[in-house]
């Protein structure tokens, strides 16, 4: 039986705001950061993305590790308590993936904490999945914390797809959204952190947590039909340790980041599983906002919903976040608000 867990606070660094609380606002209300790049596109215009404006012009691992380090300080503003107790896991991109913003996971931790001014906790790690990462930190989270490694666990998800080789490798494969090609997603940056405690008697708690695999990943989806295993398993493993069927979910958050793929494996998981009557279920994306922000979404996701709970406007409860990469890795969690 796993520890039941609890989000004690948040952070977000994004192009429609730098701080949780802007970002949420923003979203909401349907603003999105996108604009021309210094990126061209294939028919000679400016490429649209979604940088972060941030107030000096790092570069590189500089500006990948102070994104991190923003989300990760106003999380622990609400919490000072929790310096010195807490174990950071870095959620980023696969290593494998082209246009990677970091070359080395390990020098990027200790740079970050060094930023933060936390010393770096013996089991803090790296999680270099991409999308679902967070979905990956939070079991490590759960484990961590019930075994009493740390009252604490940092799960900071941070990426970004506006460097050279991405856009070249992407915009090669006919991924990117540009005026030729309507099924692409646009390339953002973003960090977002979320800081795990033992669950109390109040507070926005993990219920159940799914990781699976999809055989039909984008990249060999036209050798294989996408039937929405992989994903209809995450959600059907997180629905079972919650205890519910998914007639009874509130609304989901999914990272939708434009391409069609992505919309057809979420309506198919949904349709596998829905069953019986159920109020409307609405789906929300950062990726309306924000665009394609890689390993970043999964902590982002979890604080929309969580600021969507506590300010009272979430659609509904249980709420069910969701995320996959282009490998085929899903992951699926549902969390809802308590009140003591």
């Amino acid at each position: 039986m796993s520890i039941a867990i609890d989000i004690a606070s948040i952070g977000m660094v994004t192009a429609v705001g730098l701080n949780a609380p802007s970002a949420c606002a923003a979203m909401r209300a349907r603003l999105d950061g996108f604009q021309e790049t210094r990126f061209l596109g294939p028919g000679g215009e400016w490429l649209i993305g979604a940088p972060v404006p941030l107030p000096r012009n790092w570069i590189g691992e500089k500006r990948i590790a102070r994104l991190a380090a923003a989300a990760i300080s106003e999380a622990f503003e609400a919490v000072p308590q929790a310096r010195g107790q807490t174990v950071l896991i870095l959620c980023l991109a696969e290593e494998n993936r082209p246009g990677r913003p970091v070359s080395d996971s390990v020098s990027l931790l200790r740079r970050i904490a060094g930023i933060v001014e936390m010393e770096p906790h013996m089991r803090s790690r790296v999680v270099a999945h991409d999308r679902p990462s967070g979905h990956v930190a939070l079991e490590q989270a759960r484990r961590i914390i019930g075994s009493g490694e740390a009252p604490y666990v940092m799960i900071a998800g941070v990426d970004s797809y506006l460097t050279a080789p991405a856009i070249e490798h992407y915009q090669k494969n006919k991924r990117l959204l540009t005026l030729e090609n309507p099924n692409g997603f646009i390339p953002g940056e973003a960090a977002a952190a979320i800081l795990c405690t033992q669950s109390e008697r109040s507070g926005f708690r993990l219920h159940g947590l799914g990781l699976s695999r999809e055989a039909a990943s984008i990249y060999n989806a036209a050798d294989l039909p996408l039937r929405g295993d992989g994903m209809t398993a995450a959600y059907d493993i997180a629905f079972r340790e919650t205890g519910i069927e998914m007639n009874r979910l509130g609304y989901r958050i999914a990272d939708l980041i434009g391409e069609q793929y992505w919309f057809k494996q979420s309506a198919l998981a949904s349709l596998r599983l829905l069953r019986g009557r159920h109020d409307f279920q609405d789906i929300w994306s950062p990726g309306e906002s924000l665009g394609n922000i890689g390993a970043a979404v999964v902590p982002l996701m979890i604080g929309m919903a969580w600021t969507a709970a506590r300010k009272g406007y979430a659609a509904g409860s249980p709420v069910l976040i969701e995320a996959s990469n282009d490998a085929g890795a899903c992951g699926a969690s549902l969390f809802a608000a308590r009140v003591a």
